[in-house]
């Protein structure tokens, strides 16, 4: 039986554990968590819906039922070539036949970023969020300013849906408390019209939106650094603020910077569409630490994660068997979510043929939420797969 080791324990990871241990293989996931965090459904911590247990499924439970292990290690350096990997605790570790990259990606954090806190960081921050928005709360006042930053190099690493999802649910959450009036919601981006990914018509409803609910915005100023008590942008503007929530964007995971692997001027792991390693006949990489290939809104999402997984695990079977039916990812690169605001949400769907976004009143808050039951339903196998998911 042929050993598979993934670096990665997220959501890519998971899938491609499942999918590798269906077609037979022997499975290891290192991780730098005992867990997978369910980031999608992670925008309620910070409101007090959700906690992070919620939000999480021990990876020791997964490995039960699915049949692989697991090494809570923090991966070093990886070097390609000698067949290794380096981690933190056990040191040198070869015991593989193949290796999959899914460690996600590292964030480009501008100057002052500690001063914020992330809904896509360490889950901590989540928690963190929720006690300083509380603390705001009892006072009865506060400014709260939500925003996310660009990467030049590569635009599909920019994660701008959990920002606006944060924002109207705390705007939400402030509006059930009956203190909205008593507190200034502003959102920030660096780019002009952020969100244009999903195209005009979805830039426009979020827009309004905005406009409803009296949140404020800073659009296109770059950000020059980040101070305890606010925002200063490159054009001397200053925005007042006693929380930020703020996510960077995505850039090469540090691993993958210490290693032999290929990389993009961004810092990830260059592929061809069936998610191999270029120049590597025993290493693949998928979800955030892969190079992805796509239109200019190409972004870098959790069910395009799913799909670089399960093809990964077919691809590999398929190639052990000697065959050729291989399955590529760039067909499914696509723009595909449910934008939660608390008391519903919008459906925002882009593809090569159509952008289109679908208002959900109350029915899609509860949507999303299923969602959340049913990902860890059926990844424990309590529940059927639907197909696609």
């Amino acid at each position: 039986m042929k050993k598979v080791t993934i670096l990665g324990g997220g959501i890519a990871g998971v899938e491609a554990a499942i999918h590798l241990r269906k077609k037979n293989f022997e499975v290891t996931v290192v991780s730098n968590r005992d867990y997978v965090y369910i980031y999608p459904i992670s925008i309620w911590v910070p409101t007090g819906e959700k906690t992070l247990p919620d939000v999480s499924v021990p990876l020791a439970k997964l490995a039960w039922k699915h049949g692989f292990k697991v090494i809570v290690d923090e991966v070093v350096s990886i070097r390609a070539v000698e067949g290794s990997v380096v981690l933190k605790t056990l040191g040198e570790y070869r015991d593989f036949d193949y290796l999959v990259i899914a460690l996600g990606a590292s964030k480009l954090k501008p100057q002052g970023a500690e001063h914020t806190l992330s809904i896509c960081g360490e889950p901590r921050e989540a928690a963190m969020l929720h006690e300083r928005l509380e603390t705001l709360v009892r006072r009865g006042q506060g400014k709260i300013a939500i925003g996310f930053g660009g990467n030049p190099q590569d635009q599909s690493a920019v994660r701008g849906g959990p920002a606006f999802e944060v924002a109207f649910n705390i705007d939400h959450f402030l509006r059930r408390r009956g203190l909205r009036k008593t507190f200034d919601l502003v959102f920030f981006a660096p780019m002009e019209s952020p969100g244009a990914r999903m195209g005009k018509k979805a830039v426009e409803k979020m827009g309004r939106m905005f406009q409803s609910l009296g949140i404020s915005t800073r659009f296109g100023r770059k950000i020059a650094r980040f101070e305890p008590d606010g925002v200063v942008f490159e054009d001397g503007s200053v925005l007042a603020s006693d929380l930020t929530m703020f996510i960077p964007a995505g850039a090469g995971h540090k691993a993958c910077l210490d290693s032999d692997l290929p990389l993009s001027a961004a810092g990830f792991v260059e592929i061809d569409d069936y998610c191999q390693v270029t120049g590597f006949d025993h290493v693949y990489a998928i979800g955030d630490s892969a190079a992805l290939k796509g239109p200019e809104w190409t972004a870098k999402q959790g069910h395009l994660a799913e799909v670089m997984a399960r093809n990964l695990a077919h691809n590999i079977a398929t190639r052990e068997e000697g065959g050729q039916d291989l399955h590529g990812y760039a067909e499914h690169v696509g723009i595909l979510c449910v934008m939660d605001s608390g008391n519903g949400a919008a459906y925002v769907e882009r593809d090569a043929r159509r952008e289109k976004i679908i208002l959900m009143p109350f029915f899609g808050h509860w949507l999303k939420k299923s969602w959340g039951v049913y990902y860890k339903l059926s990844k424990m196998d309590k529940i059927p797969r639907l197909p696609g998911m």
